[in-house]
């Protein structure tokens, strides 16, 4: 089995505490557990972290680029800043899967911008956590071709 690697960014582990109007109910350790079982069922094991830290979220990329298939990553608000976290993004030797829980083009105009999609070569926005079981299902199809 393969692994893939799911990322969150700064403050997604406050997920169902943190503006739940926004970014729903469901926890950050309830996300993980049914994406875990998500992706066993897609074939894959699920490497799931989270990172405050720009400089650690972008060396978790470069080191998961070495042991996993895909990334799977909601850089949160670095996605509109975060040079650096493109760089690794595109440096990421399997496909690469950007996430979004809020639809962002809904909100504040300079969340419109979203620099690291570059970066990813599928992106999915406004789905809620529905948008990481939709991007491990990207994922698998992007590597079964």
């Amino acid at each position: 089995m393969s692994d893939i690697a799911v990322f969150n960014g700064p403050n997604l582990a406050l997920l169902g505490i943190r503006e739940p109007a926004i970014y729903g109910n469901t926890s950050s350790v309830e996300l993980e557990e049914k994406l875990s079982e998500w992706g066993e069922q897609a074939g894959f094991g699920v490497v799931f972290r989270q990172y405050d830290s720009e400089g650690q979220l972008v060396a978790a990329v470069n080191e998961a680029s070495l042991n996993c298939e895909a990334l799977i990553i909601n850089p949160g608000g670095f996605a509109h800043t975060s040079v650096a976290l493109l760089d690794a993004m595109r440096a990421f030797k399997g496909p690469v899967v950007e996430v979004h829980i809020s639809q962002i083009h809904k909100r504040e105009p300079y969340r419109h911008r979203m620099l690291t999609a570059g970066g990813a070569g599928a992106v999915v926005s406004g789905a809620g956590i529905y948008g990481y079981y939709s991007a491990i299902d990207i994922v698998r199809e992007l590597l079964r071709r």
